[in-house]
Parts: structure tokens; C-alpha cells; sequence
């Protein structure tokens, strides 16, 4: 029986080079997250990100903080971390709280493999041993967005998520010059973040269609769902469902409606359970499926790559967030090349030491 003794945390503070803006008015200027730690009996400690994304999910540190103090570690302690029913049940107790939660479950599966006196990274990886990656290109002047696609493609990215939304103009110039400067052998497609409006959302997806955008996340904001559905029954560009799916309840309301093609799962918000749980029930509906990063440093970045290596996963993952940061919580570089990351190799990694300085609840 590997019972939890205790749970932890300590601030995860790393500088970006340069922001990452989105959707109508988000930016992000520094990774400002969590480090969330399960120890067992025993000893064994397991630690996972969680990104702190308040105007996203509601979650501030000291909310985080707040909801382990009570209920959430009391919750969790003293239960068998091989019991999964149990540990679930603790977890499903709370609403929302998405991201800390999924932290918690990843922390969890950590430790569990840490008593066995091994690494997830050894037990949880799948069959896809390098997975496709694609990097967040936000939205900033056309200049600065070229170069940093070009910084990141000679850094072996070959897929781009452009963020799009807030100026179809700016949107149209962008894209037509990373076309004409990358060539077709980078993958180009787009997010709107919910930005676009339902009169306008089929001509914005047949220009986005004419300038060679692969696939659109999310055009639509969440609560339209019959003219989210209407749009993906246009057939115009495959359609990403991201904000409309951050719970299982969510991806089956999803799937019954048929909203989208791809499924984009983000396991710093639905943890190591429910992103095998949603990637199964995606596969069973024959959808696409990525997955991707809620602006993780290396050490989210890896959890998700062992989601991104599962059976299912179709399309390129967001596994490059960390070439935005100046350090990483990794002990080494992400091992990028010809757009895939080596999944064999990212296995060695591990957390800085010096940024796990716990407290202790």
C-alpha cells in the first residue's frame, strides 16, 4: 500500500523571451506556475506543473494554494495512491479547478512510479517513440512574428500555431508571409480562440482555407454550439476543439453534437486519467487528436509528450513551448529535430533540484 503522507508546493518563476499574446486582449510575459509535489510513504515524491492561467480557468497561485490546504490535500491524504478509484474520487470531489487538479493527478502517477523505483517516463510512454511537435507563434507585428518563426524552425519545428483573431487584416498578412518565406514544408494552421463572430466565421475559414491554413481551433466562442456545429458541417478547414473540451462531460457533449475533427488534449488541465481517458473516447469516434501545452515549461512539457506518445495521438503536439523561455525547469534542452521531439531521449531529464523547495502542507 503506497499511502500519501503528504502534499506540497513551491512557485515555479521562469522569463520568456519576449510574449506570447492571444485571443481578444491575453498575454503572458513570464511562466508564473506551481510546482505541485505527492509524497508516499516510503519517501517517494512525485512533482508536476501547473500553470497558473487565471483569466483562462479562474486559477490564481494562492487560489491553488487555498484549495490543497482545504479540500484537496486533506482529501488526498491518507489514501492508497495505487487505489485509482479512490485517488479519482478525491480529485472529482471539486469542481473546475482544472489545472491544479491535473497537476495533482500527474504528481500522483510521479510518485507511484517513484515507489517502484522508476520514472513515468519508463511506464506511461507509448508506441509513438518521436512525436510530431508544433510550436504557439502569438500574435505580435509581422516582423517580429517571422523571426521568431524562423528562430523556431531552425531550431527543427516544422509545424506553426498561429494565434489569430483580433485583426483579420493583420491575420491574412501574417499567414501569407510565413507561407511564402517557410514554403510548403511547414505546416501552418490557426487558432482564433473563440474570437470570431458567427456571421463572419465561414468567409474568415474559406480565406484562411485559400491562404493554406491546415486546420482552425476553436473559431467560435463555446456557448454557440449549434452554430459551432453548423460551421464544422461546412466542411470548409478541419476544426480543433481546445476551450470546448476541458472535461470528459465536455468532450461528450462535443462528440454527440460533432463540433470538431481534432481533438487538441492539454494534460496540465485534465492530468494523466482523464487525457487517456478523452484521447480513448476520440479515437473510438475516429477524431484527429494532438496534444498540447497550456504554456508549460520542460517539466509539463514532458508529461504531455508521454500523452503525445500514446496510440491515437494523429497530429503535431505543442511539445516547443520551452524554446520561448531564456531557462527551463529541465536539466537539459529539448531534443528537437527535423519536427519531432525524441521522446527516448527526453526520458533522462528531471527537474532542476534547486526549484523544488516545498512547503509542506
Amino acid at each position: 500500500m503506497a499511502t500519501v503522507v503528504r502534499i506540497g508546493y513551491a512557485p515555479l518563476s521562469l522569463p520568456m523571451a519576449g510574449a506570447l499574446r492571444w485571443g481578444a486582449a491575453s498575454e503572458l510575459r513570464a511562466l508564473e506556475h506551481l510546482l505541485i509535489g505527492v509524497e508516499l510513504e516510503g519517501g517517494a515524491v512525485g512533482v508536476a506543473e501547473a500553470p497558473v492561467r487565471p483569466t483562462i480557468y479562474g486559477e490564481t497561485r494562492d487560489g491553488m494554494v487555498a484549495a490543497l490546504r482545504q479540500p484537496l490535500g486533506p482529501a488526498l491524504t491518507g489514501l492508497d495512491a495505487d487505489d485509482e478509484a479512490a485517488t479519482a474520487r478525491a480529485l472529482d470531489s471539486v469542481p473546475f479547478n482544472f489545472a491544479l487538479k491535473g497537476a495533482l493527478d500527474l504528481a500522483l502517477q510521479e510518485a507511484r512510479a517513484a515507489a517502484a523505483a522508476t520514472h513515468l517516463a519508463d511506464v506511461g510512454a507509448g508506441p509513438l517513440r518521436t512525436p510530431e511537435v508544433s510550436f504557439i507563434l502569438g500574435i505580435a507585428p509581422l516582423e517580429a512574428m517571422l523571426d521568431e518563426a524562423r528562430t523556431v524552425v531552425a531550431a527543427g519545428v516544422r509545424t506553426l500555431k498561429v494565434k489569430v483573431g483580433r485583426d483579420a487584416g493583420h491575420d491574412d498578412e501574417v499567414l501569407g508571409a510565413l507561407r511564402g518565406e517557410l514554403g510548403p514544408e511547414v505546416r501552418l494552421y490557426a487558432d482564433a480562440n473563440e474570437t470570431l463572430r458567427s456571421e463572419e466565421a465561414l468567409r474568415r475559414l474559406e480565406r484562411l482555407a485559400a491562404l493554406g491554413i491546415a486546420y482552425l481551433e476553436e473559431p467560435l466562442p463555446v456557448h454557440l454550439l449549434a452554430d459551432r456545429r453548423r460551421l464544422k458541417a461546412a466542411g470548409v478547414l478541419p476544426l480543433i476543439a481546445d476551450d470546448s473540451a476541458f472535461t470528459v462531460p465536455d468532450l461528450e457533449r462535443e462528440l454527440e453534437a460533432d463540433t470538431f475533427d481534432i481533438l487538441n488534449i492539454k494534460p496540465a488541465r485534465s492530468g494523466w486519467r482523464d487525457s487517456l481517458r478523452m484521447l480513448a473516447l476520440a479515437r473510438d469516434a475516429g477524431k484527429g487528436v494532438m496534444v498540447g501545452s497550456q504554456a508549460c515549461s520542460g517539466l509539463g512539457t514532458l508529461h504531455a509528450a508521454l500523452v503525445a506518445s500514446q496510440e491515437g495521438v494523429t497530429h503535431p503536439s505543442e511539445l516547443s513551448f520551452p524554446l520561448k523561455l531564456r531557462s527551463d525547469s529541465l536539466d537539459r534542452p529539448l531534443p528537437l529535430e527535423d519536427g519531432v521531439l525524441a521522446l527516448d531521449a527526453l526520458r533522462s531529464a528531471r527537474l532542476r533540484p534547486e526549484l523544488w523547495r516545498p512547503t509542506w502542507l
